[in-house]
């Protein structure tokens, strides 16, 4: 199949796993099971044993979860391009912006799993030495969630880190401040403030130690410039050379995921459809969210791939309409 311009792919992030993900892809193709083979290897975990059978507690484990994602990400990827489809750009969310740099040519398969195994075991160090929290923040606006966060500098640690979508704000620090900022949220307005079942306190000040021992694995890794522009997380802005993507990969850690300003920026630079590649559709939710009903499918399974093929001769998603 040909190049489709304006189609987008989209790569979630950590909360997307869950037990049994990517053994449909195995099974179908070689290529799946190439890179499951790798990510044994470089984790040093039985991650494909784990990703099919679980236990779910295993999987939940963040330095199990990111690669897990990863590698179902990018098995669903080669599907796609064992079909000839290319995206005109890409973007993952948080985790996920790893998946989009090899879909842009940026890291190989190896390249990435690598650098995500330091990232999610540094995540887990980060957290075990600095414990935070960290909440999702529902139906009240970007600036006064921003406004809360502020107010309590004093307090303690607390600052908006996934801005994912109209009235959908995910906010990250200490344990103390983060539920202050909870409370406060709700007498404001908030139709609900949810703790999220998370190790650390993700895109916020406490991952600067992560952060800078991650800035050494991107610097091995050998980036790449770009194949298509990547929209990434800290400025929402495509980006296309290799010092810029991977000056871009080192502040994500410390810096919040501006994943609604990303879903825009696409859209006004001319993508007309997107396809969420990997595990769920969390990202093909928000853009609902952001977009309102707009052409998207996702591919977790080969099963997902007519709908995909649909989408791209058609403009309707996988569900046999747009999303």
């Amino acid at each position: 199949m040909g190049e489709a311009p304006d189609v987008a792919f989209l790569f979630p992030g950590q909360g997307s796993q869950f037990v049994g993900m990517g053994r449909a892809l195995w099974d179908a193709s070689p290529t799946a099971r190439e890179i499951y083979a790798v990510a044994d290897e470089v984790v040093g975990e039985p991650l494909s044993k784990i990703s099919f059978e679980g236990p779910e507690e295993t999987l939940r484990l963040t330095r199990i979860t990111q690669p897990a994602i990863l590698v179902h990400s990018l098995a669903a990827l080669g599907l796609l391009q064992a079909e000839g489809i290319r995206p005109a750009v890409v973007a993952g969310h948080s985790l996920g912006e790893f998946s989009a740099l090899v879909a842009a040519g940026v890291l190989s398969a190896r390249a990435a799993i690598e650098v995500v195994k330091v990232r999610a075991d540094l995540m887990h160090q980060a957290g075990v030495a600095r414990p935070g929290a960290m909440a999702a923040i529902l139906g009240l606006p970007d600036d006064e969630v921003a406004q809360v966060c502020r107010e309590l500098e004093g307090a303690g640690i607390v600052v908006p880190a996934n801005l994912n979508g109209p009235g959908q704000v995910v906010i990250s620090g200490e344990v103390a401040a983060v539920l202050k900022a909870m409370e406060m949220a709700i007498a404001r307005g908030a139709k609900r403030a949810v703790r999220l079942p998370v190790s650390g306190a993700f895109h916020s000040p406490l991952m600067r130690e992560a952060a800078d021992g991650l800035a050494a694995a991107i610097d091995r890794a050998g980036y790449r410039d770009a194949s298509v522009p990547v929209v990434v997380n800290v400025s929402a802005e495509p980006r296309a050379r290799a010092a810029d993507l991977a000056a871009a990969s080192k502040a994500q850690l410390t810096g919040a995921v501006r994943w609604e300003a990303s879903m825009r920026r696409m859209i006004e630079d001319g993508a007309g459809a997107f396809v969420e590649v990997g595990p769920g559709k969390v990202l093909k939710g928000l853009l609902k969210k952001i977009a309102g009903k707009f052409p998207c499918a996702t591919l977790e399974s080969p099963e997902d791939l007519p709908g995909v093929m649909r989408l791209l001769r058609e403009g309707v998603g996988a569900e046999g309409g747009t999303a």
